[in-house]
This record gives C-alpha cells, structure tokens and sequence, in this order.
C-alpha cells in the first residue's frame, strides 16, 4: 500500500518528491523554524474555531431576555 490514507491519492513517491523540494528551496537549517511557525499557525486557527463554537453554543444576553 503506497498511499497514504488521509492525503487521498497522493502516493508515497509524490510525498517524498515534495519533502525533497522543500528541502532543496529551504535547506536543513530553515526547515524547523518553518515547521514552526506552520505548528503556531495551526494552533491559532483551531483555538480561534474553539471560541467561534464557544460562541455558538454560549446564550448571549439577548437570548436570555
């Protein structure tokens, strides 16, 4: 089994192919800080999807009169 599950039909090759152009157009020593900075990008995006469900679900002073 060559693909990977959850990127749909993209294989293995084509996996490994990407990883090796991000390594040729970042080098070794960028490559952490941009793992990084996607990991904070990441984070920022789900809490601010929490506080939206948070707001959905909360009653606002409105809903309570």
């Amino acid at each position: 089994m060559t693909r990977l599950l959850f990127l749909g039909s993209i294989g293995l090759q084509e996996v490994l192919l990407i990883a090796l152009v991000v390594l040729l157009f970042f080098g070794g020593k960028k490559i952490p800080e941009l793992m990084k900075g996607i990991g904070k990008g990441v984070r920022a995006f789900k809490e601010g999807m929490n506080e939206v469900e948070k707001d959905i679900k909360e009653p606002t002073s409105e809903d309570k009169q």
